[in-house]
């Protein structure tokens, strides 16, 4: 049998994870894997053989279309993910989310990203519309306006108990996963250590993709209310795109001086969306790890 080699001796993958209800996702290149506490207190763990979909085809695989594909993925795999973690959560009352509670669920999430982050921006820059006579000004007034509004947003959540909980498994996510990419033994004392906030969340993600969208709504002019809402909704899958290959080049270059001023907007936003988790928390975040890396690093699985 092949043995494999110490996480010390080999090159670690990137690993992405969501915070979800009383649990955490977790994605390895191999496999998607979500570790849920029960009501019971028993941690149950879902793994499914599935590597990202830009990897599958070689088009998908292109930069900025495999953003694109990976905005979609991320989306389907992300509800799939809260979907069996609030069945689990609520199968001890006796309940069981349907495919018509779920689809409704995603249409509202929908029409409030729409209202609050694209229709609200757009609707207060207009009454200073008249004020402003240059097109990037606007859109750097309506970017100004979609940040102040996103920030505002998270901040409600964040003192909101369920959405604090999820807060604490966001960082529970950070902390293990900083602990595998330093190749350290998956512990309570090594995990512990590590801060709650991470270059590659996806909280930065989207302040790279409001920035980029200043820019690019600056090329289609300034037309009338309905018609500047629609078009932002359709060009939101390119800003997605160009915004990862920003993310992936910062990723990169991280630990550069210039790497650490662009990603700390986000390292700063992520206060607000990730909380020290407890040791329980940390535990499901293990628990997910070692699902993603079933049987490519024994180091992790011990």
């Amino acid at each position: 049998m092949e043995q494999k080699e110490p996480m010390t001796q080999k090159k670690l993958p990137n690993i992405g994870g969501q915070a979800v209800i009383e649990g955490v996702m977790m994605r390895s290149p191999w496999r998607i894997s979500i570790a849920v506490r029960r009501p019971n207190g028993e941690i149950i763990t879902d793994v499914k053989e599935q590597p990202p979909l830009f990897t599958r085809n070689k088009l998908f695989g292109l930069p900025v279309i495999r953003g694109i594909v990976n905005l979609v993925d991320s989306l389907v795999v992300g509800m799939q993910a809260l979907t069996y973690s609030a069945t689990m959560a609520m199968e001890e009352e006796g309940e069981k989310l349907s495919t018509a509670d779920m689809s409704l669920a995603i249409l509202l999430a929908f029409g409030l990203f729409v209202g609050l982050f694209i229709a609200l921006p757009t609707f207060l820059t207009s009454l200073v519309d008249q004020r402003i006579t240059s097109v990037f000004t606007y859109n750097l007034v309506e970017g100004g306006f979609r940040v102040g509004i996103f920030i505002a947003y998270l901040t409600i959540m964040s003192y909101l108990k369920d959405f604090r909980r999820i807060f604490e498994y966001h960082g529970a996510e950070h902390k293990t996963i900083y602990a595998f990419e330093n190749g350290e033994e998956i512990t309570l004392n090594n995990v512990r250590k590590h801060t709650t906030a991470h270059p590659r969340c996806g909280t930065n993600w989207l302040i790279v993709v409001m920035v980029v969208s200043i820019f690019i709504f600056s090329f289609l002019g300034r037309p009338g209310f309905v018609t500047r809402v629609l078009s932002r909704i359709l060009v939101i899958p390119i800003v997605a795109g160009v915004a990862y290959e920003i993310i992936k080049l910062l990723s990169r270059n991280q630990k550069s001086i210039l790497g650490r001023i662009l990603a700390s907007p986000g390292l700063l936003l992520q206060r607000i969306t990730t909380k020290e988790p407890d040791e329980k928390q940390l535990e499901v975040a293990f628990e997910a790890l070692k699902g993603s890396m079933r049987g490519e690093y024994p180091d992790v699985e011990k």
